[in-house]
């Protein structure tokens, strides 16, 4: 096997070809993901609103527990960068990284599905209409049972990206797709043979999707020579319980900012349900258009975090300096695109979900209107702390990031939303300018720690003990 050759540092012109090949299939994953989703609520929105809002209010903490426990178990990637960084043929550091991370994610996804339950409970405390709580309940038994594999894959998934194989990442994201539409058309209208079972079949067609996805991860890495030299899945039982609680430690305050940050909007759509079925449908879409516009910064946050990881193993400073710069012009450079395209062509977006123009559909559409130009106007400064957030975690820099974003999301953001909904006439946009206040905070402070990286010794990486 021809050996790895030491990290070298790049012109910045090197960083920001290197950073577009790491973050464009990374990015287009993201996007691809975010479709998977949007087949989902495309199918769902054609049964009508009770059933939309029903799955919104079940993805609302679902999909918080599923983007929380990836969030954990990815804090593998910054381990894996840095060992490579500084030895560039290691192999069993990755290995047993890996392999922990995968035990962690079987063990926290069987208590993530205990966790998801609580759905139930929160909806009927925050009032939610009887009848989309009807819906809610038989979904929410369904779509649990794809939580662990979801989170496997989420580990595979990354573990390719950080050795530099990001295309495949793309490629099986885009299968699932594929999988994912065929379910959905099976099972939630009765196609192809099988029972109409509407909401229930979009649970069980997810269930579908996330098992053959992790199962060709597996195949893929199995046949891949440079993903199968570390051998992850040998040897599987043996516990590096070092590695195990490193993991957590890096990855636990991740999955909490993930919280504080996506729970906020989780918890703006159990506000937007006590105005109506229609608000909340508008505002599912509207967050659902938002959402795929952010995987883009998010995916180059995930290549930030791998190429400054590399540089913080390897203790480069000016690479480490240039990984992160470069990562946070193209991020937040691609956001002022989303922007304008949120404000002058807004009915095309909402073409993809629904028919805009169909009358049945004319409050939930004048609702998604009004959300979508404050969506428009938080584009920039949610990329901006995507991607700083993203180059903070090369640096393993993970604590105090999570307390900004729980300060900047649930004090600000979150106040501003409960106070402007309702005690104002606002109410659905004034939710809405809280979630932008909340990413505007977040993006100042974190931009600020990432400049302030060398003043707080952030730069500095410590030998890890034997």
């Amino acid at each position: 096997m021809r050996e790895m050759q030491p990290l070298r540092t790049p012109s910045w012109g090197g960083e920001v070809r290197a950073t577009l090949l790491l973050a464009g299939p990374l990015a287009l994953a993201n996007l691809l993901q975010m479709l998977t989703y949007a087949v989902d609520v495309i199918f769902i929105a054609r049964l009508g609103e009770g059933q939309l809002a029903a799955s919104s209010l079940v993805m609302a903490i679902f999909g918080l527990i599923v983007w929380a426990l990836s969030s954990l178990t990815a804090a593998v990637a910054p381990l894996i960068a840095a060992q490579l960084g500084e030895n560039p043929n290691a192999v069993r550091p990755v290995r047993r990284a890996v392999r922990m991370a995968l035990w962690l994610s079987v063990i926290s996804g069987a208590g993530g599905m205990a966790l998801a339950l609580l759905t139930i409970p929160v909806m009927y405390a925050t009032g939610q209409p009887p009848e989309v709580i009807a819906f809610a309940i038989p979904y929410l038994f369904a779509v649990v049972w794809s939580l662990i594999p979801m989170v496997i894959g989420n580990v595979l998934r990354t573990y390719v990206s950080t050795l530099g194989r990001p295309i495949f990442a793309t490629a099986i994201t885009a299968f699932g797709i594929g999988v994912n539409a065929v379910g959905n058309y099976a099972l939630i209208f009765g196609n192809l043979g099988m029972p109409r079972l509407e909401l229930i079949g979009g649970g069980i067609a997810t269930i579908i999707t996330t098992t053959v996805t992790m199962l060709v991860y597996v195949a893929v890495i199995r046949f891949d020579k440079k993903l199968h030299r570390y051998r992850i899945f040998g040897k599987w039982w043996r516990a590096d319980w070092p590695k195990f609680w490193e993991i957590i430690r890096i990855g636990t305050p991740i999955a909490l900012t993930v919280i504080a940050e996506a729970g906020i909007f989780g918890a703006a759509a159990f506000l937007m349900g006590r105005f109506g079925a229609s608000e909340l449908a508008g505002h599912t879409i509207a967050l659902n258009i938002a959402a795929f516009a952010f995987q883009v910064p998010f995916g180059v946050g995930q290549a930030a975090t791998i190429r400054v990881g590399f540089f913080y193993g390897a203790r480069d400073r000016q690479g480490i300096k240039q990984a992160g710069w470069v990562a946070i012009a193209i991020g937040t450079g691609f956001m002022f695109l989303t922007a304008s395209a949120m404000i002058f062509a807004p009915n095309v977006l909402l073409s993809i979900y629904l028919d805009p123009y169909a009358a049945k559909n004319a409050a939930l559409v004048a609702f998604a209107l009004q959300y979508l130009v404050w969506a428009a106007a938080f584009q920039i400064v949610d990329g901006l702390q995507a991607v700083s957030l993203g180059s903070l975690r090369g640096l393993q820099d993970t604590r105090v990031p999570m307390w900004i974003a729980v300060f900047s999301y649930w004090v600000p953001g979150f106040g501003l939303a409960v106070s402007l909904g309702f005690f104002t006439p606002l109410e659905g946009n004034g939710v809405w300018i809280g979630l932008a206040t909340g990413l505007f905070f977040a993006a100042a402070l974190l931009t600020w720690r990432w400049m302030r990286r060398e003043t707080l010794g952030l730069t500095v990486r410590h030998s890890p003990a034997p």
